[in-house]
């Protein structure tokens, strides 16, 4: 029994300390040698699903430029990696464009859009995205 007092001892301790410390956010990355240099991905195919919905013409496969000439400034940019997301929100609902770059070089497009009310709720597309017009 003795000899597991100084384990006891050191558990105790541990739990005896001072302030919390604020926990810092830090960006992670992936494991090395998991992702290919630039100038290797160049060749490789575009893996974003790029949506084909009716309502959605002139906002799939279009740039940031003319998404804020549609729907003016977003409320949200978002950029991570390759990608970027924009956020545009109305009365009606709220809209996320997602935009990936087809090759190294190339200005990213939108491939995919995503709708919801306010309250999360999905809300259709094609009709989020014509109340967005309206505005």
């Amino acid at each position: 029994m003795m000899r597991y007092a100084p384990l006891l001892l050191i558990v105790l301790l541990a739990g005896c300390g001072g302030e919390d410390a604020p926990v810092a956010s830090v960006a992670t990355r992936p494991p090395p040698g998991r992702l290919l240099p630039p100038t290797q991905r160049r060749n490789l195919p575009l893996s974003a699903h790029i949506q084909n919905l009716p309502g959605l013409e002139g906002v799939i496969g279009v740039s940031s430029a003319e998404l804020r000439r549609q729907f003016g400034e977003p409320r949200l940019e978002v950029v991570e990696g390759d990608a970027r997301k924009l956020q545009f929100t109305g009365s009606a609902c709220v809209l996320d464009v997602y935009l990936y770059s087809a090759a190294l070089g190339r200005e990213p497009e939108a491939t995919y859009v995503d709708a919801r009310r306010s309250d999360g709720r999905d809300v259709d597309r094609a009709a989020c995205v014509a109340a967005l017009r309206k505005r």
